[in-house]
């Protein structure tokens, strides 16, 4: 089994996009897949409400709930038997212990950024934190970054392929800034999952973010250390 949480400090970069359309992708390839939601909005638990029951199941946890009265946390957060893939989503402005305990509880971090200089400086910051607080390179866990909201051949997204090349994190998968998104959260459904032709192209990117997952549990089979976390991360920002 694989835990993967999707984390970034900063609000509106994505988390849930990325949470949702990657468990999607995972359950439609035929792996059990379970989907927590730590955020209050409860914005991930809506989508599986939406989800049609038709389409591949998702084992859905409120994280963010106290458990239901006559049952315990355990039971509340307790995995389905065969479930490869865990999902976490994760809320806006973590620090201290909320970082500790999600990193302590993943073996991936996937961290959405968004092309902009506010959230590119907040998000160096936040991988700071992830290192320092989060104790990441002390427990061995692996980090990597989606690019959200991306358009081609524009100075937002030259800036923050600087940012990234900068930190030396891989950069795993780059989100469209298409209403293709929007209309599959909608839905329930992940973006791979929507009729239009022209989302066939966004299906793209989720087939690279689970080649690259798979690639870390080959690595972590066989005893490979996580070459990111062996990388120095500046601590200052990018420069404008």
């Amino acid at each position: 089994m694989l835990r993967v949480v999707v984390m970034n400090a900063k609000g509106g970069c994505g988390k849930t996009t990325v949470a949702t359309n990657l468990a999607s992708f995972c359950a439609c390839q035929g792996y059990g897949t379970a989907l927590f939601d730590y955020d209050v909005q409860g914005s991930s638990s809506r989508w599986l409400k939406a989800r049609p029951a038709q389409r591949p199941p998702v084992h859905g946890v409120a994280a963010w709930q106290p458990p239901a009265a006559g049952t315990t946390r355990a039971w509340q957060m307790r995995i389905p038997e065969h479930t490869r893939y865990v999902i976490t989503d994760t809320p806006a402005g973590h620090a201290g212990l909320d970082i500790e305990d999600r990193v302590a509880d993943s073996d991936v971090v996937l961290i959405p950024v968004l092309p902009s200089s506010i959230d590119i400086h907040s998000t160096a910051d936040f991988i700071r934190d992830l290192l320092l607080e989060g104790k990441a390179r002390a427990r061995n866990k692996t980090l990597a970054i989606i690019s959200n909201r991306t358009r081609i051949r524009t100075r937002a997204l030259e800036k923050l392929d600087r940012f990234l090349n900068s930190l030396e994190i891989p950069v795993i998968g780059q989100i469209r800034d298409t209403q293709h998104y929007l209309n599959a959260a909608e839905q329930g459904l992940g973006v791979h999952e929507l009729k239009e032709s022209s989302a066939r192209q966004d299906a793209h990117t989720w087939e690279q973010v689970l080649e690259w997952l798979q690639a870390q549990e080959e690595r972590r089979g066989a005893g490979v250390t996580p070459a990111s976390l062996a990388l120095p991360v500046a601590t200052g920002g990018p420069s404008h």
